[in-house]
């Protein structure tokens, strides 16, 4: 059974949304960030990556670097333009993306339940993001930002979601990356979070290290009220849509053509006409001067991950042809997010800065769910979300 539960948002006003919402922190640099937020004081990228009002070059994990990101949201906290719900509020947040609607419910989720997998994982964390975001929340005494979670969908949650969108919406603007942003605050915060009741599991999709880091905080923050919970937008499956999450190598053991001939050697390879791969199992290959297809054998391995394509890459591309073993931390091998295009592998390729490109078809959402579901793992990177939530929207404080 999962838990939902509504809270008292720290918010801005509606007209100030367009201005302090942002991309999350781990979509962009320091750089990326710096430049977003210039000329925009009211920009949440000053909490998130409070970095960027200190000196350049400075170490983001400075002790500087905490103390600015809790100076910056009291301040922000304490402006003109930002509010605090009188009462426990419940959300509605609908995402739209080239036509597409992804539509969620905007709550607190307990971490107890991520700590005994009624919140499903499906990819390991690195300690020393979980520590940084760990230091953030303690510093702040606050969950900036929201991780994105799914589940099988019901009626009765589906029913209540749509009587909210009836309602006029607290937000609704359209962010520089095209996609648009509706909030609507819920009527009856206590039927919806009934509605929850029924839904057996919870799965991360996206913010892994955040949860972990909201687990931690509340293990260190023991009897402090609204630690033991942290934020999340809830999507039913239905409405998720996974992007593929490409490779780069950028060093290849043997030249080019040599490398194409023992790919010939392994697979039965084809000149291809897109970039992008049309069905699972089929992975796109750039050497430069033209793409190539190749078709991954079924795997030889137990267990529902090892069934994904980019565990078949692993097993018949990576590691007997290239000698990564371990993509998490082999420095030969980087990740190009789904939404970035097969034209940047293409770019990186041509450019010099990689040696081969490799355009993996997405993983699915009920893969997703059967592998959280097994108790296993993913790959690294096997999936990219799109569209982002913004950051700054509600924000949770205790």
């Amino acid at each position: 059974m999962a838990t939902v539960r509504p809270f008292r948002a720290l918010r801005p006003l509606p007209e100030a949304a367009p201005q302090v919402a942002c991309v999350p922190y781990d979509v962009v640099d320091a750089a990326e960030a710096r430049d977003l937020a210039r000329g925009n004081a009211r920009s949440f990228l000053h909490v998130i990556r409070p970095e960027i009002d200190l000196p350049q070059g400075m170490d983001e994990h400075d002790d500087a670097v905490y103390e600015k990101g809790a100076e910056n949201l009291r301040a922000l906290a304490k402006s003109d333009y930002m509010t605090e719900d009188e009462a426990p509020q419940l959300y509605v947040y609908r995402l739209i993306m080239n036509g597409r609607a992804q539509t969620g419910v905007f709550g607190l989720v307990a971490t107890a339940e991520y700590d005994d997998d009624t919140i499903l994982k499906h990819e390991k964390t690195r300690p020393d993001k979980e520590d940084d975001r760990t230091r953030h929340i303690l510093t702040q005494q606050a969950h900036a930002e929201p991780v994105m979670l799914t589940y099988r969908g019901t009626d009765a949650v589906d029913e209540l979601v749509a009587a909210a969108m009836e309602t006029e919406p607290l937000y609704d603007f359209r962010a520089a990356d095209f996609v648009q942003h509706t909030i609507w605050q819920v009527a009856d915060p206590a039927a919806l979070a009934a509605a929850f009741e029924d839904v057996d599991a919870l799965y991360v999709a996206d913010g892994h290290h955040r949860c972990a880091a909201a687990s931690r905080a509340a293990a260190q923050s023991p009897g402090v009220e609204g630690a033991q919970h942290f934020p999340a937008v809830l999507f039913p499956m239905e409405d998720m849509e996974i992007m593929p999450y490409n490779r780069i190598v950028l060093r290849l053991p043997v030249g080019k053509e040599r490398f194409l001939e023992q790919l010939r050697h392994r697979f039965d390879v084809e000149e291809a006409y897109t970039a992008e791969p049309e069905e699972p199992g089929s992975v796109g290959v750039y050497l430069g001067e033209g793409w190539y297809r190749i078709q991954l054998p079924v795997t030889q391995r137990e267990g529902e991950a090892a069934t994904l394509d980019v565990a078949r890459l692993g097993e018949y591309v990576l590691e007997p042809m290239l000698n990564i073993t371990d993509p998490r931390t082999d420095t030969n091998i980087k990740f190009v997010g789904g939404i970035r295009g097969t034209g940047e592998l293409e770019r990186l390729v041509d450019d010099g800065d990689a040696a081969l490109g490799i355009a993996m078809y997405p993983t699915s959402p009920e893969e997703l769910l059967a592998v959280s579901d097994a108790g296993e793992l993913m790959p690294p990177k096997s999936t990219w979300f799109e569209p982002k939530l913004r950051s700054g929207l509600l924000v949770h404080r205790f």
